[in-house]
């Protein structure tokens, strides 16, 4: 059952925006405890534990938004809409596509190896000491040694996942700042120039910033 209410005010609309965007920005400061077996999946862990939490919180609030207000009719109600719905959307695949990388991850992780002799370890540790030299300081490769034998990794092989988990981790960041920035910025239009005409208009400024980004992603993906 629905309720019919007046239409919620300019400063309503953008704090609904504004609590949105805290809500995603939220989740790159999210810390999830690691243990040491599974250290390369640090980078990605705090934001794969709260993303889904957010992405709940988001959805229920655009539930409630629409149930309160069954057919936003005003304009700045409408961009409003708009530009929530964008942010739920693009939030839901960014984290379809970190999940799948850290599926991806713990499966190269997971694949069976054979026993290896602890001396022909040893011997292998040694010798890619001289391959790392180019990337990491020596204390750097005691570390990543010390932290692939706890993983039951080669150093390499440690190398490759971590790095794989860092660049997850660093598109889920990029994509969590601009659907935060661009909820602000639309939450500022809403609050300071949105008037009573319908902002629809000819040219792509009528677009919510959030619209306009995932226009401009789709045309570069073809």
């Amino acid at each position: 059952m629905t309720t019919d209410r007046t239409p919620l005010t300019r400063t309503e609309l953008a704090g609904l925006l504004t609590d949105a965007a805290q809500s995603v920005s939220g989740i790159l400061t999210a810390e999830y405890p690691t243990a040491a077996g599974r250290s390369y999946l640090h980078p990605v862990l705090g934001p794969l534990a709260a993303g889904p939490q957010v992405v709940g919180e988001l959805n229920d609030r655009l539930e409630g938004f629409v149930a309160a207000e069954p057919r936003p009719a005003t304009p700045a109600g409408l961009f409003t809409l708009a530009s929530y719905a964008s942010a739920l959307g693009w939030l839901t695949e960014s984290f379809a596509e970190l999940t799948a990388s850290v599926d991806q991850i713990c499966t190269l992780v997971g694949i069976p190896t054979e026993p290896r002799d602890p001396a022909v370890a040893a011997l292998d540790g040694a010798e890619q000491d001289d391959a790392f030299d180019f990337a990491f300081s020596a204390l750097e490769l005691v570390a990543i040694r010390t932290a692939a034998q706890a993983a039951g990794l080669t150093p390499d092989d440690y190398v490759e996942v971590l790095s794989q988990s860092l660049l997850a981790a660093a598109r889920i960041t990029d994509a969590c700042m601009e659907i935060s920035n661009g909820l602000l910025e639309d939450a500022a239009y809403v609050l300071d120039e949105a008037t009573d005409h319908v902002w629809i208009g000819d040219g792509p400024d009528s677009l919510p910033t959030l619209v306009r980004s995932l226009l401009a992603r789709m045309e570069a993906a073809q």
